[in-house]
């Protein structure tokens, strides 16, 4: 059986490209290369974590924010930016480098409030098409790293575009949640076991240099 760690990223890159998951995660090949977009996200992430953290004010060009975040400040509660969350298969909370880690990940903000909590995951580009299951992962791990928690309020909060996707659970559901995982999660399981890397083609494959790879065109 397969031993590796997972996230949402990381799995996400496997469903689309198994071939790439193998050449970025495995065989690391190539290394993740900063844009100007990816570049200001990590900024603004910065900006808001100092700033309902430590109370830093935003600098200028972040001021758009300041009324969204504070809005997230004024919900009552324990704020914990940053939240860096990590499991062992057990289900057992770990330390986020620990040797037997099987899932982690970070979440931009994570509010306890009793046997509540608000989960907040600050996004920088498109609200065009939201991706809730990185909040349903989020959830299932604090359910885990807050046993108080019963009900989790977790959203998308698409700072450009001043929108908010909001999903709801509960603990009495953690089991049905883990289970959209599992077909991912076995497939990836197989590859690592059988050493296959299926590719899969997509007009996308020009944005990516794996040279190796049957399907790679260089854009023009």
């Amino acid at each position: 059986m397969a031993d590796f760690t997972w996230s949402f990223s990381s799995l996400k890159e496997y469903i689309n490209c198994p071939k790439k998951y193998q050449e970025v995660r495995i065989l690391k090949n190539y290394s993740f290369i900063d844009t100007p977009q990816t570049i200001y996200g990590k900024e603004v992430h910065e900006a808001l974590e100092l700033y309902v953290r430590d109370n830093k004010p935003l600098a200028k060009n972040y001021l758009r924010f300041k009324k969204m975040v504070d809005t997230l400040v004024a919900i009552p509660g324990e704020k914990y930016p940053e939240y860096k969350m990590a499991l062992t298969k057990k289900m057992e909370q770990c330390d986020f480098e620990d040797e037997n880690r099987w899932v982690r990940g970070i979440a931009d903000l994570v509010i306890v409030d009793g046997d509540k909590a608000f989960i907040i995951d600050y996004k920088t580009g498109s609200n065009r098409y939201p991706d809730t299951k990185q909040l349903k992962l989020m959830g299932l791990m604090a359910f885990v790293c807050f046993p108080e928690v019963n009900k989790i309020k977790a959203g998308l909060l698409f700072c450009m575009k001043n929108s908010f996707v909001q999903e709801s659970y509960t603990r009495d559901g953690i089991h049905r949640a883990w289970k959209s995982f599992e077909q991912p999660l076995d497939r990836l399981t197989m590859s690592y076991d059988k050493d296959e890397w299926t590719p899969n083609p997509t007009p996308l494959c020009g944005w990516f240099p794996v040279e190796t790879c049957e399907h790679h065109k260089p854009r023009r």
